[in-house]
């Protein structure tokens, strides 16, 4: 099975990035043909400082290699080393529908956060439509916000293939239902774009910071709580093992749920379980050369992928006389 997914280096990688895209993506490695990028591409749509992006490609990079990522076991590239993309960017949005990008909720919830509108946020379904189909992939882990995005690559696959002739393989969503979306310390979903995250590498000092501001309601600490609707709880569940889970679901259910006692567990649960990734972070960062020659790998081997793709799609419409 070809699976496929990108993430953006537009700040810190967080805990929603690493379940919904970074873990189900490492795990794939074992048994699937898989492609993994830094969409540097895609972050230009809200980063306009060239340091920052700069660096936060890097360190994308490295925070997914020290996460488990295998560079011998797939491929791993950034996306903007493979040209190829814009160009099959540009053929897919001739085929097109404006309403069909006009009905993405994403554009709209972006702005609505203070993301200034830009042909290329609004456009950003088409970039990602060809993010996926120049490698014909198969299987896209994705979060729930990505699923419309998905749904629409796959629409605009259809729209060409039956213009042009069979061309694209038709991408499918791998959506883990009790991970689809990792709250943020606010309940709403996790994001860079909101500023409600934790990173899966802060400090100690800025992870404690960011636990303690998870927001909880004010019901007294006797008295019964539904654990499905504290946020607290349900980013608690993703890593504490299941007999404590339990033992804080009885106490949430009966009464005894004390939110600040949680926190802090939750702060050592957290620590503990990045600790052998931090480490391995640190190596890498000592000798960046060895990650952009990973990466330089990685994006000869992705064009390789790439190229006859994208020669089939010009030969579809024409580009070839």
């Amino acid at each position: 099975m070809r699976i496929l997914s990108g993430i953006q280096p537009s700040g810190q990688l967080h805990i929603g990035n690493y379940f919904g895209m970074m873990r189900p993506m490492i795990a794939s490695m074992a048994t699937n043909e898989l492609y993994a990028f830094i969409v540097d591409f895609h972050a230009l749509t809200s980063v306009h400082d060239r340091e920052r992006l700069a660096a936060g490609t890097m360190e994308a990079a490295i925070d997914f290699l020290a996460l488990g990522l295998d560079p011998e076991r797939c491929i791993f590239w950034v996306q903007s080393d493979v040209p190829e993309v814009t160009e099959l960017t540009w053929i897919l949005s001739t085929v097109t529908p404006m309403g069909l990008l006009e009905r993405c909720h994403s554009y709209k919830d972006k702005t609505a956060k203070g993301i200034a509108p830009s042909h290329g946020l609004f456009a950003y379904p088409v970039l990602m439509a060809a993010d996926i189909l120049l490698y014909q992939a198969e299987r896209v882990p994705v979060g729930k916000d990505q699923k419309q995005h998905l749904e629409v690559a796959r629409d605009i696959a259809i729209k060409f293939n039956h213009t042009f002739g069979e061309t694209f393989v038709l991408p499918e969503p791998v959506i883990d239902a009790d991970l689809a979306t990792v709250p943020g310390i606010d309940g709403q979903k996790m994001s860079k774009s909101y500023g409600n995250t934790i990173p899966i590498f802060a400090g100690e000092k800025e992870l404690k910071k960011q636990v303690m501001a998870i927001v909880t309601d004010s019901t007294p600490v006797d008295q019964p709580k539904d654990p499905d609707q504290c946020n607290l709880y349900n980013i608690f569940k993703l890593f504490a093992p299941a007999e404590r889970l339990a033992a804080v679901h009885e106490l949430y259910v009966n009464g005894g749920a004390m939110y600040g006692k949680i926190k802090l567990e939750l702060l050592e649960i957290l620590w503990e379980y990045f600790r052998q990734a931090r480490e391995r972070r640190e190596q890498l960062r000592s000798d960046p050369g060895q990650v952009r020659e990973i990466l330089r790998q990685g994006a000869v081997k992705a064009r390789a992928k790439a190229t006859p793709t994208l020669e089939l799609a010009r030969q579809r419409v024409g580009l070839r006389y």
